[in-house]
C-alpha cells in the first residue's frame, strides 16, 4: 500500500494504528470479515517488546482462533506446569493437563513478527517506520495524519482501533489522556543464558515477602536460556528506586541462583515497563475511535498478563466495526462484548490480588494447593493461566457443562 499526499489520501475501511498482538489481532478478523484494513507502527520490525513472554491459555486459544502456527516462532516453549514458591519457602508443582497446549513461553520479538508475516499472508497492508501524529473528523471519516520517512501524509478511513499502548498517542490526541497515570503494575524484565538449574524446564514464580504486593518469575525458552522478571503491584509505597533495589537483590538469592544454575549469565541489560491493569474505568471508544489492548488497559490485575486480553479486545473491536450499523451503535456493541468477556473476571482478580498482597495470603494459598489432589491443582492451574474466566463464579452465564474440562488449545 502506496501513501499519498494529503490532497489525494489513501482509502480504506479500518485503519489500526500499533502491529502487537492487539492491532494484528484486529486486522486478521476485519480482513477476514471483507473490510479493507491497513496497519501502521513506527517500528521496524522484528523489534522487541519488555514483556514476561509466557502466553496463557486465554492467549494460546485466541492465537488459535486466529489460525496462528506457533512452529512459525523459532523460540517456543510448551509449558507442562508450574512451580510456585511460597513466602515460607514451600514449593508446590500446579500441573496443566496434557489434552492441548495450556501455557507456553516466546519471545515478544519472535511471537509479533510472526504475526505481522500471517497478517501481510492473509492481505493486511503493514506499513512499517509510520508513526500517528494526529486526526480530524467530519461526519463520515477520519483524516489520520501520519508521518512515514519523514514525511507528512494523511491517511483517509471509516474507522481507526487504536491498539498504540498504554500512553496511547490516538487517545492523547482526542483529549482523553491522564496526566501522572502510571499502571497498576511496575515489572523488570532481563533475559539469561546458560541456565543449568531447573528453570531451564520450569516455568517458576516467586512470592518472596518482600516482593509482596508482587511477584517474581522465571520462565523457560529453548537453548537453555530464560526470561526472569519481576513485577510489584504500586501500592502507595515502594518508589521506582526501591524496585531496582529489590531486582538487584533477587537475583542473588539463593534459590533463584540454584534454579538458574551457578553459572547463568544475564544477557544485556534489564528492561522495565509499565503495565494498565483497570479496564474497569478505560474509555473504550470516542467517535469512530476504538481502543484495544493496553489501550484499553485491559491486562490482567492479579498476573500483569496482557496478551490474551491484547488478542481477545483486538478481534472483539474489529468484529463490533464489521458489524456495521452507526457509530454509536458500534462503539455501543464493543463496550458490551468487553464488559461480557472482562469485567466480572477484572473484579474478580482483584480480590484475589489482595488476598495474595500479603505473606500470610500468599502462603495459606500455596498451602492449601499442597494439600488438595492433582485434579485439584490441575484445576487451578487451568484457572489461573484464564482457561476459564477468573470470575465464572460471578456470571453463571458463562457456565458450561465442560467446565473445567475443555481440550486445551492445539490439540
Amino acid at each position: 500500500m502506496t501513501l499519498v499526499g494529503q490532497s489525494t489520501p489513501s482509502d480504506c475501511d479500518l485503519l489500526i494504528v500499533g502491529a502487537g498482538p492487539a492491532g494484528i489481532a484486529a486486522a486478521i478478523t476485519a480482513t477476514r470479515a471483507g473490510l479493507h484494513v491497513i496497519v501502521i507502527d513506527k517500528a521496524q520490525f522484528p523489534r522487541d517488546k519488555c514483556c514476561g513472554d509466557g502466553l496463557t491459555t486465554l492467549a494460546l486459544r485466541e492465537l488459535e482462533k486466529l489460525n496462528f502456527d506457533p512452529a512459525t516462532v523459532p523460540s517456543w516453549f510448551d509449558v507442562e506446569a508450574a512451580w510456585l514458591r511460597s513466602p515460607s519457602g514451600r514449593e508446590v508443582c500446579v500441573p496443566l493437563p496434557t489434552s492441548g497446549k495450556f501455557a507456553a513461553v516466546t519471545p515478544r520479538l519472535e511471537l509479533d513478527n510472526a504475526l505481522l508475516t500471517q497478517a501481510r499472508n492473509e492481505g493486511v497492508a503493514v506499513i512499517e517506520n509510520c508513526a500517528y501524529e494526529s486526526l480530524s473528523v467530519n461526519s463520515e471519516q477520519l483524516f489520520v495524519s501520519v508521518r512515514a520517512n519523514d514525511e507528512l501524509r494523511v491517511i483517509r478511513s471509516t474507522w481507526l482501533i487504536a491498539a498504540d499502548g498504554m500512553w496511547s498517542p490516538v487517545r492523547k490526541s482526542l483529549g482523553h489522556s491522564e496526566p501522572g497515570y502510571l499502571g497498576e503494575w511496575h515489572a523488570f524484565r532481563q533475559y539469561a543464558s546458560n541456565v543449568t538449574g531447573t528453570a531451564a524446564q520450569r516455568l517458576i514464580i516467586w512470592f518472596d515477602a518482600d516482593v509482596l504486593p508482587g511477584y517474581a518469575w522465571s520462565f523457560p525458552l529453548p537453548g537453555n536460556r530464560a526470561n526472569i522478571g519481576l513485577a510489584l503491584l504500586r501500592d502507595g509505597k515502594r518508589r521506582i528506586g526501591d524496585m531496582k533495589d529489590v531486582w538487584t537483590d533477587l537475583l542473588q538469592r539463593k534459590h533463584v541462583v540454584q534454579a538458574l544454575g551457578p553459572n547463568f549469565v544475564l544477557d544485556d541489560r534489564h528492561t522495565a515497563w509499565p503495565i494498565p491493569a483497570r479496564i474497569d474505568q478505560a474509555m473504550t471508544a470516542s467517535g469512530r475511535v476504538l481502543f484495544v489492548g493496553d489501550a484499553v488497559m485491559a491486562t490482567d490485575a492479579l498476573t500483569g498478563e496482557g496478551i490474551g486480553q491484547a488478542l481477545l479486545t483486538g478481534s472483539l473491536a474489529a468484529q463490533a466495526i464489521a458489524a456495521g450499523g452507526e457509530p454509536a451503535a458500534v462503539r455501543q456493541r464493543y463496550e458490551s462484548s468487553v464488559a461480557n468477556h472482562l469485567l466480572a473476571d477484572h473484579r474478580m482478580s482483584v480480590r484475589l490480588s489482595n488476598v495474595l498482597s500479603h505473606r500470610r495470603g500468599a502462603r495459606g494459598a500455596i498451602a492449601l494447593l499442597a494439600h488438595v489432589g492433582q485434579r485439584g491443582r490441575q484445576y487451578f492451574a487451568r484457572w489461573m493461566f484464564e482457561d476459564e474466566p477468573r470470575g465464572i463464579a460471578l456470571t453463571p452465564r458463562r457456565w458450561h457443562r465442560r467446565l473445567f474440562r475443555q481440550h486445551g488449545p492445539y490439540r
